[in-house]
């Protein structure tokens, strides 16, 4: 939900997903590309930047969206660095600091790469660009129908917890456990019925195998297109003078 609400409020809303995409792709070769841990930072840095001044979007959202995966780099790092020896006791494995830097940043950069892509891009542009890049109509409809499902579920969690707030099942923690139990057993339930009266209505409106949409348009395609082209080139330059020098 958070993702797809950063997406459409986000200024490069009118971008074409191409473009985005094309200047994704770059941050993430560059993120490969690049060696010292000080260019990976700049890179992290530059991506970040892009995404929370360029395409405006709110650092609450980026931050809460960041947070789990920082979280598993963090421990990903420790591990790195400390951990059970032969004996079963705890030590340093000696892993070289730099090492762990440099695997930290080029995650994040990669992180900040497609963050910057899904946070500007609803998913009917990502279905409309992977269309058009002759992605397999099977893996399109799985993708929609998916991203479907999580708002009848949300919708079916929220009715949910209205229907036993209303008849007080959340005062005080061991009934609020207790309403949470009963309403996970019952949800699945609710879900397969509200999926099988999506499925009907798909059916009702000439379903053929493939979900289609009104396509975007973006008149402006090709000049951001070029532009996405040459910030791309700037990023993977940087990154490839870092590897030969």
């Amino acid at each position: 939900m958070l993702i797809e609400t950063a997406a459409y409020a986000s200024r490069w809303r009118q971008v074409a997903p191409s473009a985005k995409a094309l200047f994704a792709l770059a941050g993430v070769g560059a993120a490969w590309l690049a060696h010292s841990p000080a260019v990976l930072a700049a890179l992290v840095a530059l991506l970040a930047l892009a995404a929370l001044f360029g395409a405006r979007i709110a650092l609450r959202s980026f931050l809460g969206l960041i947070a789990a995966p920082l979280g598993f780099l963090l421990l990903s790092c420790l591990a790195m660095l400390a951990g059970l020896d032969a004996h079963g006791k705890w030590g340093w494995h000696g892993a070289p600091f730099e090492l762990v830097a440099r695997t930290a940043l080029r995650s994040l950069a990669v992180l900040a790469a497609l963050l910057g892509l899904v946070l500007t891009t609803p998913l009917p542009d990502l279905i409309s660009l992977l269309r058009r890049l002759h992605t397999p109509e099977l893996l399109l409809d799985l993708m929609v129908l998916c991203y479907r499902m999580l708002f009848v579920l949300r919708q079916a969690w929220d009715d949910g917890v209205s229907a036993q707030r209303a008849r007080l099942g959340y005062q005080g923690w061991r009934h609020a456990w207790r309403s949470m139990g009963l309403l996970a057993g019952q949800l699945a339930v609710q879900v397969w019925q509200r999926s099988a009266a999506l499925q009907m209505a798909a059916d009702a409106r000439g379903y053929a195998g493939t979900l289609r949409f009104l396509p975007a348009v973006f008149p402006q395609e090709r000049r951001q297109n070029l532009r996405a082209a040459l910030a791309g080139a700037l990023l993977l330059a940087l990154a490839a003078g870092d590897r030969l020098w």
